[in-house]
């Protein structure tokens, strides 16, 4: 409880605490107030996730997980425009682009996975995860569903599927689309990913 002077008369008089986000004196935000928005820009080098420091990865995971809840959303920067008084850049002649994604090949037979022929140390769940988003394109799977399908068990809990997503997005690389992430209902294989299922013994 905090104690104020009286303004007009002698004395003091005893006023209520405040209240964190209402105003002094008890009155309450207009109803129609819009709710505050905060924006936060991340300049993180994604080029290698295993190259950030311990402080980036967890900034860059929890601003992942902020958008796997539908808590925020991601705006593309706007490039600057250019003043009157500045002459236009140089065009450099047009070059044809190579794709820049790197490709995923499966070895169904000895449990491997190559990122551009090099190998990706994965565990089984996550081996088996990746697996099972491929065989099964352009379907939306339920964390629930994830579990009974890989894990075999309820048990767990669902989070575990997202600790897995996160964990195999880490390992192959920001820079490959993998697993998307459909609000409210779970996760499907990325319409772009490139990879392939080498099934042969």
């Amino acid at each position: 409880m905090s104690v104020s002077p009286a303004s007009s008369r002698a004395g003091w008089h005893t006023s209520q605490p405040a209240v964190p986000g209402r105003p002094p004196g008890g009155q309450r935000r207009p109803a129609n107030t819009a709710a505050p928005v905060l924006t936060v820009t991340l300049s993180i080098p994604l080029a290698c996730e295993e190259s950030l420091t311990p402080a980036a990865r967890r900034l860059l995971e929890a601003a992942r997980e902020m958008l796997e809840r539908g808590e925020g959303v991601i705006i593309g920067s706007v490039p600057a425009e250019r003043r009157p008084d500045q002459p236009p850049a140089s065009r450099s002649p047009a070059r044809s682009v190579s794709p820049t994604i790197p490709a995923l090949h499966i070895l169904a037979s000895s449990r491997s996975v190559l990122r551009d022929e090099e190998p990706l140390p994965l565990t089984r769940l996550e081996f088996d995860l990746l697996l099972h988003l491929v065989a099964h394109p352009r379907r939306v799977f339920t964390r629930l569903q994830l579990l009974n399908a890989v894990w075999g068990y309820e048990h767990a809990g669902v989070r575990t599927v997202d600790v897995h997503v996160r964990r195999l997005r880490g390992k192959v690389g920001v820079d490959v689309p993998l697993v998307t992430t459909v609000y409210g209902v779970g996760y499907r294989l990325a319409d772009d990913a490139r990879v392939t299922i080498d099934r042969s013994s």
